[in-house]
């Protein structure tokens, strides 16, 4: 049996390989989720008009790999500091979320926060959201794997990123 867990952390393209690569993980899908338009286009986001911020959708085997260690991996695909966007994207449509589909995942998700928050890896606030799950739109064809796809830009693209995530993530 499956379950699915839904995270925002900016550009979606950055964040689909960071959890493909898990062993349990079924499917990683680009989309939109916790706006207000139904089946929004990637335009329609953009405009930073209907609410919705870019986010990926994983089906896991829950047997394999748990919500808290998907949670853990999410972590540290982000800068848990920044509100109004990730790396070099902007804007809401940007903005770090854990879109939670259940008390469970509520309670998981907000202990692994508060424990972020404790170990005091980060001096400034740790502003990532915890929100209920919305409905989530699956982005156009060209968003899905870009980085298998487009491989030199996914690594222009990720590379802020992998600053970030090597200068605060990795253990040294």
């Amino acid at each position: 049996m499956s379950e699915t867990a839904i995270f925002a952390g900016g550009c979606f393209w950055c964040m689909v390989e960071p959890f493909e690569s898990q062993p349990g993980i079924l499917n990683v899908l680009s989309g939109y989720t916790g706006g207000h338009v139904a089946d929004p286009t990637y335009e329609q986001v953009k405009s930073h008009t209907t609410g919705h911020t870019e986010a990926v959708k994983i089906t896991f085997d829950p047997a394999v790999i748990s919500y808290a260690q998907l949670v853990e991996v999410y972590w540290e695909q982000t800068d848990p500091t920044d509100a109004m966007g990730q790396f070099q994207d902007r804007g809401d449509n940007y903005r770090p979320v854990i879109f939670v589909q259940n008390s469970a995942q509520r309670a998981i998700a907000e202990a692994s926060k508060e424990a972020l928050v404790a170990s005091g890896r980060f001096t400034d606030p740790i502003v990532t959201t915890i929100e209920d799950a919305k409905p989530f739109y699956p982005a156009e064809d060209y968003h899905q794997e870009f980085y298998r796809h487009n491989p030199r830009r996914y690594a222009a693209e990720h590379a802020q990123r992998q600053s970030f995530i090597d200068a605060n993530w990795k253990e040294n």
